[in-house]
């Protein structure tokens, strides 16, 4: 799939942010998973919209190739993933898609539905340090996983990219 030319007169804060694949047949799809309005990521999405995280450029439900990522960062080159409680049954597919996201050079950073909801200032706290935005005081357990500092079980985030 080739990536599509960007519209017009349209500007983004990175310049490679039309360089990704985009299938234009999930356009519709996309739209309805924005409206949705799925309650973990609708209060993780009010923390990251707007420039409100460290002025950084979010989008939600964006396309790339034949998926829609919950969250991505052109400048970072970062995709935020929010795992409800159907995400065990989806775990081969959520691989897949990881390998290709990462094969495509970006950061896959999963949260869980479960500590948005309980602790979400947690939940930024550990997206603040993570090396995808900047910093470095994430660490890296012993499968080359990347941790969140501050979630000793390493539960609420995972990264295979950093």
């Amino acid at each position: 799939m080739a990536p599509t030319d960007p519209p017009e007169g349209a500007a983004r804060h990175s310049g490679d942010y039309f360089q990704l694949p985009f299938n234009p047949e999930l356009r519709e799809r996309a739209k309805e998973l924005r409206k949705a309005g799925i309650l973990s990521e609708v209060l993780l999405w009010r923390q990251l919209s707007h420039g409100k995280f460290k002025g950084l450029d979010f989008d939600r439900q964006k396309i790339i190739g034949n998926f829609i990522v919950d969250f991505y960062c052109a400048s970072c080159h970062a995709v935020i993933e929010v795992d409800g409680v159907t995400h065990d049954l989806k775990l081969p597919d959520d691989r897949d898609r990881d390998v290709y996201l990462e094969g495509l050079g970006l950061t896959v950073i999963h949260v869980l539905a479960k500590d948005v909801l309980k602790d979400l200032d947690g939940v930024m706290q550990m997206l603040s340090r993570h090396p995808a935005f900047g910093t470095t005081q994430g660490r890296i357990d012993h499968r080359g996983v990347a941790r969140a500092v501050g979630f000793p079980s390493g539960e609420g985030w995972q990264s295979r990219s950093d």
